[in-house]
C-alpha cells in the first residue's frame, strides 16, 4: 500500500464530497448537464502570413486574427513559433513535477509557494475546480531565490518557454490592436515578465466525471491567453448561448480573448466565458500564458464613446476578489459599464 508521501493528487474526492453534502442540504447541487453537446473545431489561423513580405497575405492574417476574435473569442494558431520539441520537453517536466508527493508540493516551496489545488472559497459544486496548477510569475521563473528542488531541468525549459509564448502574445496582441487602430506601436503597453504568468495545468481523473469541473465556467482577467493543450479534451466554450466541446489539434495552439481586450476594443473582441471539463478516467495536462499589464496600467477604449468606464488593472482584480468573497463568482467586466 502506497504511504501518504508517495500520494501525488490532492484530497479533490474528501473537497468534492464534503461540498456535495453542504450543497445537498441547501439546494445548490443541480447542475445544467451538457447533454448531447456538440464538438466544435475553432478557426484555424496561419501565422506565416504575419510574417510575410506580402501586404496582402499579411493583411488578410491580420483580418482573420480579428474576425475570430470578434465572432469566437477564440482561435488556434499554425507557425506560431514555438517549437513541438520544446513543447513536448515541458510537457514532460510538467509530468515530472505534478508526480511528486502531494505533502511535497504544499509544503516544499516549489516555484515559491505557487502551487494551487481545487478552490479552498468554494461553497458549492459549482465553483469547485478539480484540478492543481503550478500559477508562476515569469519573473520568477529566472530569479536565482526560486525554489526548483530536485527539478533543476524544469527552470531552463519554462525560461525557454515563457520567453517564445511572450513573444507570440506580443505578435497577436500588436496585430488585433492594429486592425482597430493606425499606429499600434507600443501595445499592449506594461506586459512584461514582471506582470505576466505561466500556469502548469493537471488534471486528475476524476471518479465524479461527468458532474464535476475541472475548471468552472469562467472568462479570463487578462488582455489574453496561450493554451497548449494535451489530446484529452474537456474544453469547452460559450457559443451562441450554447456549450460546445473545443476538438484538440496537436499541431495548434488555442489563443483567447481576455476581459481587458474586450474593454479595450470596445467590445469589439469578445471575452467569452469557457470551462474545462474533468475526465472519469484519463489525467489532462495542458499549459497557459497569461498576457497581463502591471497593476497600475490603466484600461481605457481605444475609441470614444466607450462602453466602459476607464479603470485600472489593479482595481479591476480587486473588484473580481471581492464579487467572488460576495457572490461565490466573478462579475467582471458588467461592473465596469457606463
Amino acid at each position: 500500500m502506497p504511504t501518504s508521501d508517495d500520494v501525488c493528487d490532492p484530497p479533490l474526492a474528501e473537497s468534492y464530497q464534503a461540498l456535495f453534502h453542504d450543497s445537498e442540504k441547501i439546494g445548490q447541487h443541480s447542475y445544467d448537464q451538457d447533454q448531447g453537446i456538440r464538438e466544435c473545431e475553432l478557426p484555424l489561423i496561419d501565422l506565416r502570413g504575419l510574417r510575410s513580405s506580402d501586404g496582402d497575405e499579411r493583411r488578410a492574417c491580420v483580418e482573420a486574427i480579428a474576425e475570430a476574435s470578434s465572432e469566437w473569442g477564440f482561435f488556434q494558431v499554425l507557425n506560431h513559433g514555438i517549437s513541438r520539441e520544446l513543447l513536448e520537453e515541458m510537457r514532460r517536466e510538467q509530468m515530472k513535477l505534478f508526480r511528486t508527493p502531494f505533502e511535497k508540493k504544499i509544503s516544499s516551496r516549489l516555484l515559491n509557494d505557487s502551487y494551487r489545488w481545487g478552490n479552498p472559497t468554494a461553497t458549492s459544486l459549482k465553483q469547485f475546480s478539480w484540478s492543481e496548477a503550478f500559477h508562476v510569475p515569469l519573473a520568477q521563473i529566472s530569479d536565482k531565490n526560486c525554489c526548483y528542488g530536485e527539478f533543476s531541468s524544469l527552470r531552463e525549459v519554462m525560461e525557454k518557454l515563457a520567453g517564445a509564448m511572450s513573444e507570440l502574445a506580443h505578435i497577436l496582441a500588436g496585430a488585433l490592436a492594429e486592425n482597430l487602430v493606425h499606429n499600434s506601436h507600443g501595445f499592449p503597453d506594461n506586459c512584461n515578465k514582471n506582470t505576466c504568468f505561466l500556469r502548469l495545468n493537471r488534471y486528475p481523473p476524476c471518479p465524479f466525471s461527468p458532474e464535476a469541473f475541472g475548471l468552472p465556467p469562467h472568462t479570463d482577467s487578462d488582455f489574453l491567453t496561450i493554451l497548449h493543450q494535451d489530446q484529452v479534451g474537456g474544453l469547452q466554450l460559450m457559443k451562441e448561448s450554447k456549450w460546445v466541446a473545443v476538438k484538440p489539434n496537436p499541431d495548434a495552439l488555442i489563443v483567447n480573448i481576455g476581459d481587458l481586450f474586450q474593454a479595450w476594443s470596445n467590445d469589439i473582441y469578445k471575452s467569452v466565458e469557457h470551462k474545462v471539463m474533468a475526465n472519469g478516467k484519463i489525467e489532462r495536462y495542458s499549459i497557459a500564458y497569461f498576457l497581463c499589464p502591471s497593476y497600475g496600467s490603466t484600461i481605457r477604449s481605444y475609441e470614444e464613446p466607450s462602453l466602459y468606464e476607464s479603470f485600472t488593472f489593479g482595481e479591476f482584480r480587486q473588484q473580481v476578489q471581492e464579487d467572488v468573497k460576495r457572490f461565490g463568482q466573478k462579475v467582471g467586466l458588467p461592473r465596469f459599464l457606463l
